[in-house]
């Protein structure tokens, strides 16, 4: 009997020791405080000091972070994955140092896969066409020359009805 109840002791604290050294490596995972998580082809705006004068991106292709009057950063997730950015002063000090963290579309996204070729479709509440990374370059490429085409009748239009005279 005591033989057995050594046994499952032991077995406990090799359990709580195996959790205790395996809950900081958790925490390593998680994005820190310093990590701004943005949609991919939405923006964030974050205030930095006002000292800020060059901002410098580690991989434009995932984010783009443009410098505003005052300090503010509009930060835009342009691709999946994480980057960061460097602000520096005037005389090249080091103000800032932060991790971008580029996620999925939050809204409500259907994928379409028809074979290889995949279609993405925003549906809230009716399913719309719409472009993600990653879509077949056929659908891609025709849903972005229907908008091309939409917005430059949209300018011509605008343009001509403020043209017109009363």
């Amino acid at each position: 009997m005591r033989k057995e109840m050594l046994r499952r002791h032991a077995r406990v604290c090799l359990l709580v020791a195996a959790a205790a050294l395996a809950w900081p490596a958790a925490g390593l995972a998680e994005p820190t405080v310093d990590t701004i998580a943005v949609n991919v082809d939405q923006a964030k705006l974050v205030r930095l000091p006002g000292k800020v004068a060059t901002i410098v991106v580690g991989n434009p292709l995932i984010a783009d972070v443009t410098l505003q009057p005052g300090g503010m950063i509009v930060v835009t997730g342009k691709g999946y994955g994480a980057t960061n950015f460097i602000a520096l002063d005037r005389g090249g000090e080091i103000l800032v140092d932060r991790q971008i963290q580029v996620e999925g579309p939050s809204d409500r996204l259907v994928t379409v896969y028809r074979g290889v070729e995949r279609e993405s479709y925003s549906c809230a509440p009716l399913c719309q066409r719409r472009v993600t990374l990653g879509d077949s370059d056929t659908y891609f490429n025709n849903t972005m020359s229907q908008a091309g085409s939409l917005s430059s009748s949209a300018s011509a239009g605008g343009a001509g009805a403020a043209a017109k005279p009363n």
